[in-house]
């Protein structure tokens, strides 16, 4: 009989591929990464809440909104009327996903999630171009 546990194996090794993913990663990437935590938190809470896993919800939400507050600190705020803009709006997913949470609300975190998915969509588009030498 293995003394390893296949399903906390297949945790560590996806927490390993993250942490590679991010200890390589261009700044750009970083922020892609933000949102897809982001994103992939608050579609768990929303299973969450469908089950009525308050204690689950609880956390996925906490962690999206502390996720949400790393983009909003990423923001350099010299750079103009688009950061101002992007903070807002940040401030905004956050006051909602505080409110689905107190009222498990699952049409809130949807909302947050569309939120974020039009802002990550508008990410992508500006994705550095790779140089050949870095192909």
């Amino acid at each position: 009989m293995s003394n390893y546990n296949p399903q906390e194996a297949l945790k560590q090794y996806r927490q390993l591929g993250i942490e590679s993913q991010v200890s390589h990663a261009s700044p750009h990437r970083l922020i892609q990464l933000l949102f897809e935590g982001a994103l992939g938190r608050l579609a768990a809470a929303q299973g969450a809440i469908e089950r009525g896993d308050i204690a689950a919800k609880g956390e996925l939400l906490g962690k999206a909104i502390g996720i949400v507050g790393g983009l909003r600190s990423s923001l350099d705020m010299e750079a103009g009327e688009i950061s101002e803009r992007l903070d807002q709006l940040y401030e905004y997913v956050n006051l909602i996903l505080l409110e689905a949470s107190r009222n498990n609300d699952i049409e809130k975190v949807n909302e947050a999630i569309q939120l974020l998915k039009t802002v990550k969509s508008g990410w992508d588009e500006i994705a550095p171009q790779s140089s050949p030498e870095q192909s």
